[in-house]
C-alpha cells in the first residue's frame, strides 16, 4: 500500500481559506494510476467524501456541500494531491484524510480507496 501524509490544517475564521496537501510515498506503481480523494470526518459523524480527482487529473468530482467553494488538483511528477478551500463554514470542520486507490477512475464511496493519510484537523471558528 502507498503512504499518504497530509499537512496544511489549522484553525481558520469562517469565510478564510485553507490549502491541504498530501504527499503519496513511491509504491511501486506510477502515481498517475491512482485516483486520489478527500474525505472529512466531523466529530460524531461518519466519514464522508469531500473532493476526487482521476490519476490523469482530467476527472473531478465534489460532494455538493463544497462545490463553488473547494477545488482539488495533483501534479504527479511530485505524487502530490491537494485541496484548496476557499469561502470556509464551521460546518467544514472535520478531520481530513487523503486517500488512493489502485485505479484511475474517481469514486465517492469509503470502500473503494484502499490507503488512507492519518488526517488533518480543519477547524474554522464562527
Amino acid at each position: 500500500q502507498v503512504q499518504l501524509v497530509e499537512s496544511g490544517g489549522g484553525l481558520v475564521q469562517a469565510g478564510g481559506s485553507l490549502r491541504l496537501s498530501c504527499t503519496a510515498s513511491a509504491s511501486g506503481r506510477a502515481f498517475s494510476t491512482s485516483a486520489m480523494g478527500w474525505f472529512r470526518q466531523a466529530p460524531g459523524k461518519e466519514r464522508e467524501f469531500v473532493a476526487a480527482i482521476s490519476g490523469s487529473g482530467r476527472s473531478t468530482l465534489y460532494a455538493d456541500s463544497v462545490k463553488g467553494r473547494f477545488s482539488i488538483s495533483r501534479d504527479n511528477a511530485q505524487n502530490t494531491v491537494s485541496l484548496q478551500m476557499n469561502s470556509l463554514k464551521p460546518e467544514d470542520t472535520a478531520v481530513y484524510y487523503c486517500a488512493s486507490r489502485s485505479r484511475v477512475a474517481v469514486t465517492t464511496r469509503v470502500y473503494d480507496y484502499e490507503s488512507w493519510g492519518r488526517g488533518t484537523q480543519v477547524t474554522v471558528s464562527s
